[in-house]
């Protein structure tokens, strides 16, 4: 399996596919990422010698691409910025309830977790 930044890609898929596995690295900017590289998008991961492996790095290096850690800490960094200003954002994160505006009588229950409800219970 081909190392990356840090991340064990898998080996037995196409490269756009397998650049997925890294943090921070969605569809369209590992097509970006293998066209940038003058790579072949058909070419499986397990196939990749150091050259072009650097040449997939190089590539996220200059065009500053937040992966793994950094973007970990940054995202961490960015919701603790929004809970110390007490923003409404920051107090619906700390109090685990949904962030976007959903409801929260009748639904999120992914954010709420399950509950048993009365109705529910065993008699």
């Amino acid at each position: 399996m081909p190392r990356l930044l840090g991340v064990e890609i898998p080996g037995n898929k196409k490269i756009p596919y397998a650049l997925r596995y890294i943090y921070g690295i969605g569809p369209t900017l590992a097509d970006r990422l293998v066209k940038d590289a003058d790579l072949d998008p058909d070419m499986r991961a397990h196939e990749l010698n150091e050259n072009q492996l650097n040449k997939i790095s190089e590539a996220i290096v200059q065009e500053e691409i937040l992966v793994e850690g950094d973007l970990r800490r940054s995202l961490t960094a960015d919701l603790k910025r929004l809970q110390a200003i007490h923003s409404y954002r920051g107090i619906r994160h700390r109090r685990g309830l949904p962030v976007r505006g959903q409801r929260t009588q009748c639904n999120s229950r992914t954010r709420k977790g399950r509950r048993k409800t009365v109705g529910s219970m065993k008699k």
